[in-house]
Order: structure tokens, then C-alpha cells, then sequence
């Protein structure tokens, strides 16, 4: 039988940033501009390589309905859902390269301005 190597636990597969933020700037979180640069300036401050151009789609129906982002990069992707009637904003910045997260999350409130964040960060293991 088999046997499976126990991971390492000193060394990280990925950096995982979550952030739910609320009372965003309404204006900015309906215009597929500010996200375009909004994502650009993101990958630039936390030192990382877009692969491609952003997908942003205007998606879901309903209190469901807002702009969703998806860039990918050499390190793994960024991902947000912009919800148009709450004004809220779903954030994921995953990376096997490790990043500042403070740079992240001004960057984020630069751009959106929101009234109130919650924030998780976790070290991915296998």
C-alpha cells in the first residue's frame, strides 16, 4: 500500500485575500472602465504578471446583476462579482507568489471607496 507524504506545512502553496466589501461607490462599481484599470493598478502594486486581458461581463439577473471580473495571472487569478443593488463587492486575489496584502486593500478602497470591509487572508496548503 501506498503511502502519502504529509505536505509541508512551512511552505505555502498559495496567499489567499478575501475581501466583502459594502456602501462601494455606485458609480465606480457600474463602470467596466474603473474595473479594467481598477484590476490593472491591482496586479501592477501587488507585483504580479496579468496573463491576458481582464473578462469583465455585466452578469446575473436581479439583486444578483453587476459587472464580474476574472484575470488570470502567471500565479493564479483575481476575481470579483460587483453587486449593483447593494452596492457591494466580492473580492478573491489568490496566488502561489506570495503579496502584500495592505497594498491590495488600498488599492481596492482607492478605487471604490467603500464604507465598511471585511477582510481574510489564508495561507493555502495541500
Amino acid at each position: 500500500m501506498k503511502t502519502r507524504k504529509k505536505s509541508n506545512q512551512s511552505n505555502p502553496w498559495g496567499y489567499h485575500l478575501t475581501i466583502d466589501a459594502s456602501h462601494c461607490n455606485p458609480t465606480a462599481i457600474r463602470s467596466k472602465n474603473t474595473i479594467s484599470n481598477f484590476v490593472s493598478k491591482l496586479v501592477k502594486e501587488i507585483d504580479m504578471v496579468a496573463y491576458g486581458p481582464p473578462t469583465i461581463v455585466m452578469f446575473g439577473t436581479g439583486n444578483k446583476k453587476g459587472y464580474t471580473l476574472v484575470q488570470l495571472i502567471e500565479t493564479s487569478n483575481i476575481t470579483a462579482h460587483f453587486v449593483e443593488e447593494t452596492n457591494a463587492i466580492y473580492l478573491d486575489v489568490f496566488s502561489c507568489k506570495k503579496f502584500n496584502i495592505t497594498d491590495a486593500i488600498n488599492v481596492f478602497k482607492d478605487f471604490f471607496k467603500p464604507q465598511k470591509i471585511k477582510k481574510h487572508f489564508i495561507k493555502r496548503y495541500a
